[in-house]
């Protein structure tokens, strides 16, 4: 398996919990989903060139309010993409996607944006700024995007590295003349719902990293980087849920404050939350933890002693 096992195993047991929690409370439910639903919107597209903040992002969702020196299109990218979130989750109990529904997301997408391209694939050659791949020709795009639906309906395997690879797929056909990175990530999150996991954020502050394993996949064939990228985006959204909707005691403390009540430095436990070694999570730009997964790590170790 390509996703790592310390990983992959952190993963399983976050599932198991989350699944233990149901049915959840209504009340959580839907503060996290209109919380999820502000970081995902403005994570997404902040990584293609909005320059709406958080708060602002959120104001524009939730008040409608429009936001002095920010441009039309910034403001209907944002309730655009919220209206294609909550299209997604429509089709997360639909028997079979089609086509279609690919189209009409994209069409959501763009909506009011360019109606001449919105849920139309693109009839131009383009090219990515960034890199030496080149995506096919408009005229062999219908054939291209058929793998990709039958990606998309695919039951069995590994959901995490089927949903990674449904987004490299879509990135690597590009069918559309813009939206193609809105699209991808929300369908791989398509993917993982119908799977019975949760959405995951690409956040603005791993863009690069983000990039660089797409086009590690694309130029060198590897796509195990991009595939763990995406499942310690799982991890940290599993967190998230968890919390939210009481799993964990929500006692979360900083890196700082977690070295004083064990031996580790907090540059040592930084290091080991970047490696996937402890089970931190990175709120904005801060590293947290839990002090029941502080104490479990420092048992764990000291029963290795």
């Amino acid at each position: 398996m390509p996703i790592d096992e310390r990983l992959f195993d952190r993963i399983s047991k976050k599932r198991d919990i989350l699944n233990s929690l149901r049915p959840f409370d209504m009340g959580a439910m839907h503060r996290l989903k209109a919380s999820f639903d502000v970081e995902l919107t403005y994570n997404s597209n902040a990584i293609e060139g909005n320059t709406l903040s958080l708060s602002e992002t959120r104001m524009v969702l939730e008040d409608g309010i429009t936001v002095g020196g920010k441009t039309l299109n910034e403001h209907l990218e944002a309730t655009n993409h919220g209206n294609a979130i909550d299209f997604v989750e429509s089709l997360v109990g639909k028997g079979e996607i089609t086509e279609m529904d690919v189209l009409n997301l994209h069409a959501l997408i763009l909506d009011r944006i360019d109606p001449h391209n919105a849920g139309f694939y693109r009839r131009h050659r383009v090219r990515i700024s960034g890199t030496n791949y080149i995506p096919p020709k408009p005229s062999s795009i219908p054939d291209k995007v058929k793998k990709l639906y039958e990606m998309l309906n695919m039951a069995g395997g590994e959901p995490i590295q089927q949903a990674a690879m449904i987004h490299m797929e879509f990135v690597n056909v590009h069918p559309f003349i813009d939206g193609n990175g809105r699209c991808a990530r929300l369908l791989m999150n398509l993917y993982l719902m119908r799977s019975g996991l949760v959405p995951v954020i690409i956040q603005k502050r791993d863009r690069k990293r983000y990039i660089d394993n797409i086009i590690a996949s694309q130029t060198r064939g590897d796509h195990v980087p991009f595939i763990n990228f995406v499942a310690r985006c799982l991890d940290r959204s599993l967190t998230i849920y968890i919390d939210s909707l009481g799993g964990e005691d929500g006692n979360y403390i900083t890196l700082a404050e977690a070295s004083k009540y064990c031996r580790y430095s907090q540059e040592y436990l930084s290091l080991l939350a970047r490696k996937g070694r402890i089970d931190a999570v990175k709120f904005g730009r801060i590293w947290k933890i839990s002090r029941k997964v502080l104490e479990d790590y420092v048992r764990e170790q000291n029963g290795r002693n």
